[in-house]
């Protein structure tokens, strides 16, 4: 029902920047959070920032000051800059949207994800 398509992965060098994009579609009655998660090797999928429907941002300590969630609710996207990237940045991201949907007579909750984008920062 929902579907979301990131975009924005790649390879840089340490100190570089990099931006992520997510778009959703589907259908859904509304979008309350939006956020990005990754998932190093080895590791467990951790949330590095998430937006509130307000546009309320969230950061997890080790991206703060470095990273910076964006949404545009017009467009059902959200968008991640990340500058300063070191190689402990380097996971795949995913993106996540909480959403609200219509299921039988009522509504439900849904939680959706990406497929996940690669991101590789080099020493």
């Amino acid at each position: 029902q929902v579907q979301l398509v990131e975009s924005g992965g790649g390879l840089v060098q340490a100190g570089g920047s990099l931006r992520l994009s997510c778009v959703a579609s589907g259908n859904f009655v509304r979008i309350n959070s939006m956020g990005w998660f990754r998932q190093a090797p080895g590791k467990q999928r951790e949330l590095v920032a998430s937006i509130s429907s307000g546009g309320k941002p969230n950061y997890a300590n080790s991206v703060k000051g470095r990273f910076s969630i964006s949404r545009d609710n017009d467009k059902n996207k959200t968008s991640l800059q990340m500058n300063s990237l070191t190689p402990e940045d380097t996971a795949v991201y995913y993106c996540n949207a909480y959403t609200t949907v219509v299921s039988g007579t009522g509504l439900a909750a849904m939680d959706a994800w990406g497929q996940g984008t690669l991101v590789t920062v080099s020493s």
